[in-house]
């Protein structure tokens, strides 16, 4: 029953994402964080519904959108992961290893920056924003709700893996819900009625529990690092402080001996294997950089020159598949340059989040601009943090959230430019954003874009 419930929806939101590829999107983004094919016991778990609906909204851009509706917008963040896609391509031309495992995930690579270039085309208005925000928050946030209440009804059991795809390891899900904290929090807050303010705090104190019970120290590093920034950032110092302080006696009386255990031995990592493990797959990169500076060995060559480079670092047959560190394992498999475009791109991230929260705040009923760029620094900064830990370079999270922030730097910039009786509010109707009306013609921001063609009969 399952299977067919996904394979229907799957099925129902092909016509409607070729028609409006912006559904199509909301479709693949549901199907990337929520994993609902893995949710199947049977014939779904194994179909490509993300290639099915990837395709047909493509397609559908190219048949109803062209000319109206740009594939992707101008924009330095654009640029760099468009830099990054070519940088990689390179490295790989002249890498060690090209096998059939090496060129799978460089197409996975390059459908993500695809996706994410494609993604600030489509989201275009305040509405749209929104409406993919929550689908990232709701699609992440039901597995950290799940996650809490496991922990809740198995006294602190602990949570061994992600769902699946790239959140299947448990430090890459831990990574995913701290990023989604942030997003889970501000987009809950905004909600307009009593309730969903207080589901959207219950669903961050469940997803809080979820990442302890995995284990990922680093996560937990990404989630205290989001916690101050939230707390510095928010209104209510007084009352976040008691959060905060809340938080800290839950860690000591209410978190199962496991979890702090596993979290304390963060202070004795000589005498933790697996984290003098990584820092031995650092080492191991460091010489890799230094002997392959400018292009890397190749993305997924980092094991392939391990023996190369572990004399005097590690002894016997002992080995790491990966650099356990984001920016070493970009700066390694991609070269310099590769590694300047990255931080190039993370960087401008914050650059423009700062401008645009001094913005929103010198505008009338810029609050929202102040509140979004506050929930993208936060998860963008759990992200930055947890990659110090973990080989999360090609990330999807990451890239999505990068365009959401150039396309909420477009969209802000065109709201507080316009006249206030025009500016797009919060009570704008549905069909302004999600066109789904036989025979009617797209209800657009006044200035935003070119309306679309009529509805076929």
């Amino acid at each position: 029953m399952r299977d067919l419930f996904v394979f229907g929806i799957v099925l129902l939101s092909l016509p409607f994402g070729f028609r409006v590829p912006f559904v199509g999107l909301l479709t693949f983004t549901w199907l990337a964080y929520m994993r609902a094919q893995d949710l199947c016991w049977g014939f779904a778990r194994s179909q490509r519904f993300s290639l099915w609906v990837g395709l047909v909204m493509i397609l559908g851009w190219a048949v109803h959108e062209i000319g109206r509706r740009p594939f992707t917008r101008r924009d330095f963040r654009a640029s760099m992961m468009i830099l990054l896609l070519v940088l990689t391509t390179i490295s790989l031309l002249l890498a060690k290893d090209q096998s059939s495992y090496v060129i799978t995930r460089y197409v996975e690579y390059a459908k993500i920056i695809v996706v994410a270039l494609f993604t600030l085309g489509q989201v275009d208005s305040r509405k749209r924003l929104h409406l993919m925000l929550l689908t990232i928050a709701l699609s992440l946030g039901f597995f950290g709700i799940k996650g809490g209440i496991h922990g809740i009804l198995t006294g602190g059991g602990t949570i061994q893996r992600g769902p699946g795809g790239m959140l299947e390891d448990n430090n890459d899900f831990a990574l995913a819900l701290v990023m989604n904290v942030p997003l889970m929090l501000y987009l809950g807050l905004e909600g307009t009625k009593p309730w969903m303010r207080k589901l959207a705090v219950v669903g961050v104190v469940l997803t809080m529990g979820t990442i302890t019970l995995t284990h990922s120290r680093g996560a937990f590093l990404s989630l205290a690092g989001v916690m101050f920034l939230l707390w510095l950032r928010s209104k209510r110092k007084g009352l976040g402080a008691m959060v905060l302080l809340g938080a800290v006696l839950a860690f000591f009386f209410v978190l199962p001996e496991h979890v702090r255990t596993r979290i304390a031995s963060i202070g004795h990592y000589k005498q933790d294997s697996s984290a003098m493990g990584r820092l031995q797959a650092w080492q191991i990169a460091f010489r890799e950089i230094k002997a392959y500076p400018i292009l890397g060995v190749g993305i997924r060559n980092y094991q392939v020159h391990w023996n190369e480079f572990k004399e005097g670092i590690v002894s016997g047959e002992a080995y790491a598949k990966v650099a356990h560190n984001s920016y070493l394992q970009v700066w390694a498999e991609g070269g310099t340059i590769a590694f300047m475009v990255y931080l190039a791109m993370l960087f401008s991230s914050f650059a423009v989040l700062r401008k645009l929260r001094k913005l929103g705040m010198r505008t009338r009923g810029g609050e929202w601009i102040v509140n979004y760029a506050r929930m993208f620094e936060a998860s963008l900064l759990g992200y930055m943090i947890g990659a110090t830990f973990l080989n999360r370079g090609h990330f999807d999270l990451i890239y999505h959230l990068v365009a959401l922030v150039a396309a909420f730097r477009l969209i802000a910039y065109r709201w507080v430019r316009q006249p206030e009786g025009e500016r797009e509010g919060e009570e704008a109707q549905v069909e302004e954003m999600l066109p789904l009306r036989l025979g009617k013609e797209t209800g657009l921001v006044k200035g935003a874009r070119q309306a679309l063609p009529h509805w076929g009969r």
